[in-house]
């Protein structure tokens, strides 16, 4: 009997009731940590809108003094523009009025011989008959390595212009007869110098890029003729054949040749018979 009264009066294991037990003390002690949990989170949340508010209101007070410096440096930039818009238009003015004096000296020294002493110089625009020579690179270059005779310290590829290329063209156009020459817009004369700088072509200073035109005036069909058969025009031409490089000669009837930027006296000496004027030195044609 004693048995069947404890199962009436224990119906559960004692086990089950210690992890009943257990359980509600875990999760009384739960409790209090997600509260603070949820404590922090609030502190956080409210921190970070602090955060946003004070930069908010500390970008709204900066707006107005960084769109003041800007302003200021619009205004800087359109001042020194007109200013230097002004001093453009004061030197197109002296230099108008120099050509006009150089011309007025040509004319009372040299007479008739004015026109082609402003020719061989480049001092004024040209028109006239001639040839237009387009120089490109290869439509894919060349990898060097093949010890070539266009290979150099500095330089692989073989297919690419050079300015010792140029100078060959230019040179080989003036020897054939050519009165005046430009590169791409860049009117020769004779302190003229083709050179590189990298990969760059420079003419007179001023990089180039390709194709390369060149312009010449003469007469059309012999400057064409001599130039190619002359040794520069064979050297281009087997350039082409080797090399992949892309030139093309064509004769024109109306080549319009620009004004040298700028001349240089490099030298000069007195005319006789005081008059004080000076006349430049003696001009002449190629490149360097």
């Amino acid at each position: 009997m004693s048995l069947l009264t404890n199962v009436m009066e224990h119906s559960l294991d004692d086990g089950y009731a210690e992890a009943a037990a257990r359980r509600g003390q875990v999760g009384t002690s739960r409790l209090p940590t997600s509260l603070s949990g949820r404590l922090g989170l609030a502190a956080g949340l409210v921190l970070a809108a602090i955060v946003v508010t004070v930069g908010a209101a500390q970008a709204h007070r900066a707006a107005p003094t960084a769109a003041k410096e800007r302003q200021k440096l619009i205004d800087r930039v359109q001042t020194e523009t007109r200013s230097a818009d002004s001093l453009q238009k004061s030197v197109d003015t002296l230099r108008d009025t120099v050509s006009a004096e150089q011309r007025a000296a040509l004319q009372n020294h040299g007479g008739d011989n004015t026109a082609l002493l402003e020719l061989l110089t480049g001092a004024t625009p040209i028109q006239g008959p001639g040839v237009e020579l387009v120089v490109d690179d290869a439509k894919e270059a060349s990898q060097g390595g093949t010890g070539g005779p266009r290979e150099s310290s500095g330089f692989s590829d073989t297919g690419r212009v050079r300015d010792r290329d140029m100078q060959r063209v230019v040179n080989g156009l003036w020897a054939s007869g050519a009165e005046a020459v430009s590169v791409n817009g860049q009117r020769l004369t004779a302190l003229s110098a083709i050179r590189a700088a990298g990969d760059a072509i420079l003419v007179d200073n001023r990089p180039l890029v390709p194709p390369y035109t060149v312009l010449a005036i003469g007469d059309g069909e012999k400057l064409s003729t001599a130039f190619q058969d002359s040794a520069d025009g064979q050297y281009l031409h087997v350039l082409q054949e080797n090399y992949g490089i892309r030139a093309s000669v064509t004769v024109e009837k109306d080549v319009r040749l620009p004004a040298a930027p700028s001349l240089i006296v490099r030298y000069a000496r007195p005319v006789s018979g005081g008059s004080g004027q000076a006349d430049n030195a003696a001009t002449g044609k190629g490149s360097q």
